[in-house]
């Protein structure tokens, strides 16, 4: 059978427009992209843009927040829906707070209080103590778990007690014979200056400094004072005598930034009474910051056009989290106290 032009036609355009409406439909069922509900874990949605039910649609904003106040977010508090039909982060979720103990030291002691068990409530205190014996504490004795998770403060250290070289006891060649690091209980061989005899046949390191004190006293007999001993990080002001009469007297100062103290019963001059020189000088270390130590806790200076690497004692340095990272709750400004600063720590 013969079909006219004009019926054929009609088929054909029948058959575009039906073909036509498929892809239509199919190009508006590809764009209905939408993301999926997630299980809401004591969080509630607290804004949702445009709306807080499904569907949600590319572009949609949802914030959440804790059903508690109690309660610390895990996770993002704003989330999207991409268009791939997937958020750009997964739901929150809400958990209680707590404060984790980190691994202690086999030689350091924790008292907590109240008594408790892992993980830590805020509010919480742990007191540190060292078992080891010439052991000390370094850093913070006792510190808080804070209603943001974090210690108040870095789990503190215990290293061994150590004694500085006995350069203030008229030891003959000091430096040269108590060299390195000294420990508690180390014990050395000395001998004395002229004019000094020994006390001991040896110095032993304790937890009070060294064993006898003195080290060397002035010999018996003699009401005159020899050269002024040497002081840790001072030196004499004025040029110094071999010999001095009583009651003349030597004044120091300490190493450049270093302070002296001058509280009772330190001073600035040692005083010869009787053969023995008196007086105790005190010169307070200075606080170094270097970058490497700065970049270990996640810190940098606060103000990068003063770059304040040192603090004299009872200075101040500011500090800053480096970008991305933020504060365990540690104070920024800290202050040296005699060669310690406690540092903030960021993650």
């Amino acid at each position: 059978m013969n079909i006219s032009f004009g019926k054929q036609l009609k088929i054909k355009l029948k058959m575009f427009l039906f073909l036509l409406l498929m892809i239509t439909d199919l190009s508006t069922n590809a764009q209905e992209v939408t993301c999926e509900e997630e299980q809401l874990i004591k969080v509630d949605i607290l804004i949702g843009h445009p709306g807080i039910s499904p569907p949600y649609k590319p572009g949609h904003i949802l914030v959440f927040r804790c059903t508690n106040m109690n309660l610390k977010m895990q996770g993002q508090q704003t989330i999207e829906c991409l268009s791939n039909g997937k958020w750009n982060y997964p739901y929150p979720r809400c958990e209680e707070v707590r404060c984790l103990l980190s691994s202690k030291q086999n030689n350091m002691k924790m008292e907590l209080f109240p008594d408790f068990e892992c993980p830590v409530k805020p509010g919480y205190n742990v007191t540190f103590s060292c078992n080891g014996q010439g052991q000390v504490l370094t850093g913070q004795r006792e510190i808080t778990c804070q209603s943001n998770g974090k210690w108040s403060s870095p789990f503190p250290t215990c290293k061994e007690s150590t004694c500085e070289v006995p350069l203030d006891q008229h030891v003959f060649k000091a430096q040269e014979n108590f060299r390195g690091e000294i420990t508690m209980g180390s014990k050395h061989i000395y001998s004395c200056e002229s004019g000094y005899e020994k006390m001991a046949e040896e110095a032993t390191c304790t937890r009070d400094g060294w064993t006898p004190n003195p080290l060397c006293a002035v010999m018996t007999g003699s009401g005159r004072c020899g050269s002024p001993p040497q002081v840790n990080n001072a030196d004499t002001v004025q040029m110094t005598k071999n010999e001095y009469s009583t009651g003349e007297r030597v004044e120091y100062s300490c190493f450049n930034k270093y302070t002296m103290d001058q509280q009772h019963p330190y001073t600035r001059y040692l005083t010869c009474q009787q053969g023995q020189w008196t007086g105790i000088i005190k010169c307070l270390k200075p606080c170094t910051v270097t970058k490497e130590i700065m970049d270990e806790r996640g810190i940098d200076l606060a103000y990068s056009n003063h770059q304040k690497m040192f603090a004299e004692h009872n200075d101040h340095i500011t500090f800053d989290c480096l970008p991305e990272k933020s504060s365990l709750g540690i104070k920024f400004r800290q202050k040296c106290n005699d060669g310690e600063i406690i540092l903030p720590l960021c993650v």
